[in-house]
C-alpha cells in the first residue's frame, strides 16, 4: 500500500478509497460505541481521525495505541460523522510500530509551557506549535533560495572555520586540536598555535561576508546561507550562540540599490509565507491571541499576526537617516519623560527600545535607518564623502527595523577605496596581515559593492509571532545549553 501524507489525504482523498495512514497518535478517545484515534504525520497542522468499534481489534493492540505511539492504520475513507473534519478513516487494520509508555511520555494532550518544551527539544517537534514553526522555517528557507536564484544570484559556500573576525568584536568560538591539558608554549610562554591543526589560531565564523565580497567581485551577485556562531554571553530572547545567516553581496550596488533589494527580499519572504503557510499561520495567530489575553492591554500586539504580516508585505518601508532618527527620539515623549532605559544622543548605538519606538510608535511601519556614525559601525563600511548634515563622520550603513523585532537586517555599501579601508583597519586594531586577501581585492579591479545580513531566526521570529528565538530553531545553542 503506497503512503499518502495526511495533508494530501485531507485535500483530495475520495470517499470509499482505501488508504494507509502512518504517523503519531495525538489522542485516543473511547466511548461505548466507538474508538477515535487522532493521527498526525507532520505534513500539516491538522490530524486525521481513524475510527473503529470496540472489539474489532484485540485489547493488546488497542492498549498500545496511546498518545505518542507510532502507528500505521489502513481503512476506508468515509464522510466524518463529527464536527471539525470532512473525512475520517474507518479502520480495518492497525499496526503499532512503536508504543509510548503513557506513564513516561511527557507530551500528554494538555497545554505545556514553552520553557518545559525546551527541556524536551527532542520531542517538541511533535507539538502543533513547533511542527508549525518548523514547516514555516522550511518554507522560508526554500523561498530564500528561490528568490536569489530567480534574481540571478549565485549561492556561495563560505568557510565555517576561519582565521578572520568579520565583525571585529572578538566573540568567537575557538577551533583547535591541541591537547588542552598539555598546551605547547612559545619561549615567551604564550600558546604556540603553530603546532595547532591549521598552524594558526582558528575560529568558527561569525559571518560569511568577507569571503562573500570576494565572490561578488567576480560573479557580480552572490549570496550565502549558512550557520554562524557568536560566543556572546547573552541570555536574551533575541540571541543565540549558533544561528543561520543569509548574506547577499552585490557588485555595482550602492546604498540605494542595497535598500531596494533588502525591502523587496523581505516583502517576498513574508508574501511567500502568507501564500504557502496559511494553515500554520492561522494556528499560530490563534495561539498568540490566547497567550496575549493574560497580558496587560499595553503589552499586547497592536495587530493580529496575519494582519501584521500583510501590513509589512503591502506597505513601503520608511527611510530615514540615523541623524534624523536621533532627532525624533530626542523630541519623543518617552525620552522627555525619561522612560527609555538607555540614553539617546548622536553617536550612541541604538537599542531595541529605540528601534521599536521608531517602528511601532512613530512611523508605525518598517523603517530603514541609514548613514550611521562611523565609530559605532564595522571597519568595512564605506565612509560618506559629505557628513555635513551630521555632527560627525558617517558611513553608508543601513539597518532594517521591524515591529516587535527591532533590527532584522544590517548592511552597508562596502568601502572600495584601498587607502581608506587600510586606514580604518589600523584604526580598529586589526592586523592587516590577517586579511591581506580582503584588502587586495581593493587593489585589483575594485568596484562599488554592497551587501547585508539577515538573521534567519529573527525572520522566523517575526513571521511566526513567537516570543523567544530559542523557539524558532530546532535545537537552540545558548550559554550553558547544548544538550541536544
Amino acid at each position: 500500500m503506497s503512503l499518502t501524507p495526511i495533508k494530501q489525504l485531507l485535500q483530495s482523498a475520495e470517499i470509499g478509497q482505501t488508504v494507509t495512514v502512518k504517523g503519531w497518535v495525538r489522542t485516543k478517545r473511547e466511548s461505548k460505541n466507538a474508538i477515535f484515534i487522532a493521527i498526525n504525520d507532520g505534513s500539516t497542522i491538522h490530524t486525521i481521525q481513524a475510527v473503529t468499534e470496540p472489539g474489532r481489534f484485540s485489547e493488546d493492540v488497542i492498549r498500545l495505541v496511546t498518545t505518542g505511539a507510532c502507528v500505521a492504520i489502513t481503512g476506508t475513507m468515509v464522510e466524518s460523522q463529527g464536527s471539525g473534519q470532512r473525512v475520517e478513516v474507518q479502520a480495518t487494520d492497525i499496526h503499532v510500530y512503536g508504543p509510548a509508555d503513557p506513564d513516561k511520555y511527557p507530551l500528554q494532550p494538555k497545554k505545556h509551557s514553552l520553557e518545559f518544551l525546551r527541556e524536551i527539544a527532542h520531542l517538541r517537534p511533535r507539538t502543533n506549535t513547533f511542527s508549525a514553526v518548523l514547516r514555516i522555517r522550511h518554507a522560508l528557507a526554500f523561498a530564500v533560495h528561490k528568490y536569489f536564484n530567480d534574481n540571478g544570484f549565485y549561492y556561495l559556500h563560505t568557510p565555517i572555520i576561519t582565521a578572520s573576525d568579520a565583525e571585529g568584536a572578538g566573540e568567537m568560538f575557538r577551533v583547535t586540536t591541541l591537547d588542552l591539558n598539555n598546551l605547547p608554549r612559545t619561549e615567551e610562554g604564550a600558546i604556540d598555535y603553530k603546532q595547532d591543526f591549521f598552524g594558526r589560531e582558528a575560529n568558527l565564523t561569525v559571518s560569511g561576508q568577507l569571503e562573500g565580497e570576494l565572490g561578488a567581485l567576480a560573479l557580480s551577485k552572490i549570496y550565502t546561507f549558512g550557520p554562524t556562531f557568536r560566543a556572546e554571553n547573552s541570555n536574551t530572547t533575541r540571541h543565540l550562540a549558533e544561528f543561520w545567516m543569509i548574506e547577499p553581496e552585490m557588485a555595482f550596488y550602492e546604498l540605494e540599490d542595497n535598500m531596494n533589494l533588502a525591502e523587496d527580499f523581505l516583502k517576498y519572504l513574508v508574501g511567500y509565507a502568507l501564500e504557502n503557510c496559511i494553515d500554520d499561520l492561522k494556528f499560530l495567530e490563534s495561539r498568540l491571541i490566547d497567550e496575549e489575553k493574560a497580558k496587560p492591554q499595553a503589552e499586547r500586539s497592536p495587530m493580529p499576526l496575519l494582519e501584521k504580516l500583510r501590513f509589512v508585505h503591502e506597505n513601503e518601508f520608511e527611510r530615514v537617516t540615523y541623524t534624523e532618527a536621533i532627532d525624533i527620539l530626542l523630541k519623543s515623549k518617552p525620552h522627555k519623560e525619561k522612560k527609555f532605559q538607555y540614553p539617546v544622543g548622536w553617536g550612541v548605538d541604538l537599542q531595541s527600545e529605540h528601534e521599536r519606538f521608531l517602528v511601532e510608535k512613530h512611523f508605525k511601519k518598517p523603517v530603514i535607518l541609514t548613514n550611521y556614525p562611523r565609530e559605532i559601525k564595522s571597519f568595512y563600511m564605506k565612509q560618506d564623502e559629505d557628513s555635513s548634515a551630521a555632527p560627525g563622520p558617517t558611513v553608508r550603513a543601513m539597518d532594517v527595523l521591524f515591529p516587535g523585532i527591532g533590527e532584522i537586517i544590517g548592511g552597508s555599501q562596502r568601502e572600495d577605496n584601498y587607502e581608506k579601508l587600510l586606514a580604518r583597519v589600523h584604526e580598529v586594531g586589526i592586523d592587516p596581515a590577517n586579511i591581506w586577501w580582503f584588502l587586495e581585492t581593493r587593489q585589483f579591479g575594485s568596484a562599488p559593492h554592497s551587501g547585508f545580513g539577515l538573521g534567519f531566526e529573527r525572520l522566523i521570529l517575526f513571521v511566526t509571532g513567537m516570543g523567544n528565538i530559542r523557539d524558532v530553531i530546532p535545537f537552540p545553542r545558548t550559554p550553558k545549553s547544548a544538550d541536544f
